[in-house]
């Protein structure tokens, strides 16, 4: 026989049914015994379902009391019970755990790497930051260099009148006149001619040196003295380097040959208006870094300077104002401009 909940043993048969009588159609039904009776068998008499189990252990859990391995069994025996913990809804619980738990590793792990990626980036910032207030440091080749680059930019960025101004200081050397102090003199900015290329600039002597040499161009312009008796042109031969403007300028020969110096340029209605060079002069030269500044000097009015004279006034008088004007210009564009400072601008 089964019920619900499955197989209870051997069912009842033909001896432990019990017989009732069938009663006579028609007669009286006979006498019913009034003691149930039972399909199974009369428990042992002072057995009970409790003494079927060993008592637990003391501190046990009641789970404890059975084995793993061994089914629980009820009293009426036979029936196996599910033991704690292996069913599917455990088994559900287990794994929803589990997954949380693999899920809150990983937003950990996500918190981590993003905080650590955002330092590095922190840094990485504050280093650029640095390196752009930071100034920039440079080789002892750089900075001759870029010293060499100044300089050499100035007679196309400079104004007209910083490469020539308006006034320059010479003296006279106390020599000229028997001893004693050097006499100082001023000499005053006449006129600035146009830019000249080296051949038309300069004397032919003078042009093929330059051309060999690579020169670029010649900037020139005329100073007379206070008494506008004398006067000189000042050009400057732009040439690739300090090492071609020294080349040139040893292979000019002595400074005094008017052969060997660069064209004078006179002046309408000026004192200088005859200033030309038919007549006799004398030329001075100097390096300046990549220019070579070169000078011719004689009396304004075009007269002749005469060297057998003995004049020996006149000639000292004349190379004071040469040298005197070609020292104030080549000092200007010569000169060593301050340290180069970068501030670490990637423009710089």
């Amino acid at each position: 026989m089964r019920d619900g909940f499955g197989d209870d043993g051997p069912g009842p048969t033909e001896d432990t049914i019990p017989q009732w009588p069938v009663p006579a159609v028609g007669g009286p039904a006979p006498a019913q015994d009034a003691t149930p009776r039972s399909a199974y068998p009369p428990p042992e008499p002072g057995v009970t379902a409790q003494d079927a189990y060993p008592p637990p252990e003391p501190g046990a859990d009641a789970w404890d009391a059975y084995s793993p391995a061994e089914p629980r069994v009820t009293a009426r025996g036979g029936y196996p019970q599910p033991v704690p913990g292996t069913g599917h809804r455990a088994r559900a619980a287990r794994a929803r755990r589990s997954r949380r738990a693999r899920g809150g590793r990983l937003v950990r792990l996500a918190v981590v790497a993003g905080l650590l990626a955002g330092a590095a980036g922190l840094a990485v910032s504050v280093l650029a930051v640095m390196v752009q207030i930071m100034p920039r440091s440079f080789t002892p080749a750089q900075r001759g260099k870029l010293v060499t680059w100044e300089i050499g930019k100035r007679w196309r960025s400079w104004q007209a009148g910083q490469i020539f101004p308006q006034t320059v200081r010479y003296s006279l050397s106390g020599r000229a006149f028997g001893g004693g102090s050097s006499l100082p003199l001023t000499a005053q900015l006449v006129g600035i001619a146009p830019q000249a290329t080296c051949r038309a600039a300069t004397q032919n002597a003078a042009a093929r040196v330059l051309a060999r040499s690579g020169c670029t161009a010649v900037l020139r312009a005329t100073y007379e003295d206070t008494t506008q008796t004398l006067a000189v042109t000042i050009g400057i031969a732009v040439l690739p380097g300090m090492p071609a403007a020294k080349k040139s300028a040893a292979a000019l020969g002595k400074p005094g040959d008017p052969r060997s110096g660069v064209r004078a340029v006179p002046f309408r209605r000026t004192a200088t208006a005859r200033f030309g060079d038919r007549s006799q002069k004398l030329s001075w030269d100097r390096v300046a870094g990549p220019y070579l500044v070169l000078a011719t000097v004689g009396y304004a009015d075009g007269r002749p300077w005469l060297t057998r004279s003995g004049d020996t006034y006149t000639q000292a008088e004349l190379l004071g104002l040469a040298s005197g004007a070609g020292q104030r210009v080549a000092a200007a564009l010569g000169a060593t401009p301050p340290p180069p400072q970068c501030p670490g601008n990637p423009a710089c």
